[in-house]
């Protein structure tokens, strides 16, 4: 049981990371789009909206918040591999199934002894 527990830990460990990473993700998206500036990328298409100095980063800022923003993408994406190396191998098939007939056989035990015991508490008894 408390192993079943470390599973489901690193499981919701492993949900909060990949949350992380979207999140990452997220503003590395947003921060690419708001504070880079227009460049030309080919001669025969030519820049025709540009941007105001103050709302773009200087090339030289913009390229090390890039690189930043890179090794955190690389490093939550291995913290998410660390997690899914350590998450257990999944049990074969027919073992689940014998593992859950098992349960469900000790249930209707455990459901029997419940109607006996109420049965045997519902019924009067007579002491003198």
């Amino acid at each position: 049981m408390l192993q079943e527990l470390s599973h489901m830990d690193r499981i919701t460990q492993l949900q909060d990371e990949i949350q992380r990473l979207l999140t990452i993700m997220s503003s590395t998206i947003a921060y690419l789009t708001a504070r880079s500036t227009f460049l030309q990328v080919s001669e025969q298409i030519p820049i025709t909206k540009t941007r105001n100095p103050d709302k773009y980063d200087p090339p030289e800022l913009f390229e090390a918040n890039k690189t930043e923003l890179v090794q955190d993408l690389i490093v939550k994406a291995k913290q998410i591999e660390y997690l899914i190396q350590s998450l257990p191998v999944p049990e074969p098939e027919q073992q689940q199934a014998n593992r859950l007939q098992a349960l469900e056989q000790q249930m209707q035990d455990a459901n029997e002894e419940y109607i006996q015991a109420v049965d045997r508490a519902s019924k009067p008894s007579f002491s003198c």
